[in-house]
């Protein structure tokens, strides 16, 4: 195997040059320090929105767009650019056909890294600060994604698909509700006669009732209501019903009075509920759209 190293030899002897040793222990310092401020970020801006209802909104909107990132990198990009709609580094936004525009302002958010053992045993993850940018901050050909439409019996099919509990409709449920989990029978009751849009965010907080139940070792509706409530509106937003009635302006004590870490929890808490609720979805909508294709071709 040929060696190159030779070719670096000779560069002491231009002018101002001095031989400098990799301090590893300094760059694994500066690493620390950036993680930290990313940490302290995403603590800051997770006390801002338990205060701030409309706040609170734009982070679930952000969520919504960036479903796969954790909720401390959901409060990353609402911290940095919450207008953020699509999120590549350099490499990805090159494979995409597209190129980053000269000296953009990164968004840095934080990635699993490698594996590693705690002084007690247990395995950790550690995380790394990586760059990112919008597609606003790029040049080129992006193909966007075309914008989906659902067929409104489609979309309820597979917001019920393999629903945690069984559903049944009823004919009238208390305080005009549209749909109700109940914990005790383990069933969630649709009310008979809603319009899609209604059936879809009644049956969607109602799921996550569920998903946030199987989650927590004790379940209470009145604690989990508000964690339902947010993932219920992600999912709206997600899959365009409108969310002009869902009202933040008066959030739980319990939640605008928890410490950074308390709320992260919640944030992560609501978004995997409306996650779990989303994946059983998109496996019927990727059937659906498949069976469209070949009949299409045909």
């Amino acid at each position: 195997m040929n060696n190159f190293d030779d070719i670096f030899s000779g560069q002491s002897d231009q002018p101002g040059w001095s031989e400098k040793p990799f301090d590893k222990e300094a760059w694994a310092a500066k690493k620390q320090e950036e993680r930290k401020g990313l940490y302290e970020l995403a603590d800051s801006t997770a006390v801002a929105i338990s205060q701030d209802g409309e706040k609170f909104r734009q982070y679930l909107d952000v969520q919504s767009r960036f479903d796969r990132y954790s909720s401390t990198n959901a409060l990353l990009v609402l911290a940095q650019m919450p207008q953020a709609t699509q999120l590549k580094d350099f490499e990805g936004w090159k494979e995409a056909g597209a190129s980053v525009q000269r000296k953009p302002v990164s968004i840095r958010i934080l990635e699993p890294g490698k594996e590693y053992q705690r002084e007690d045993g247990t395995r950790g993850t550690s995380f790394e600060v990586k760059r990112v940018f919008d597609v606003s901050q790029t040049k080129g050909r992006v193909r966007n994604a075309p914008a989906v439409s659902y067929d409104d019996r489609v979309l309820l099919k597979a917001l019920i698909h393999r629903s945690p509990v069984p559903i049944q409709s009823v004919d009238a449920l208390p305080n005009n509700m549209g749909a109700l989990y109940d914990h005790d029978q383990q069933v969630i009751f649709v009310c008979k006669g809603m319009g899609a849009a209604d059936i879809f965010r009644s049956v969607s907080k109602e799921l996550c009732h569920a998903e946030i139940a199987g989650m927590r070792q004790e379940y209470s509706r009145g604690e989990a209501a508000f964690a339902a409530y947010s993932a219920s509106y992600m999912l709206c937003k997600k899959y365009g019903i409108d969310v002009s009635d869902y009202n933040f302006s008066r959030m739980p004590a319990s939640f605008r009075e928890n410490d950074a870490r308390g709320i992260r929890d919640s944030l992560t808490e609501m978004r995997d509920s409306a996650n779990q609720v989303s994946a059983r979805m998109y496996r019927v909508l990727e059937q659906n759209r498949g069976a469209k294709s070949k009949e299409q071709e045909r």
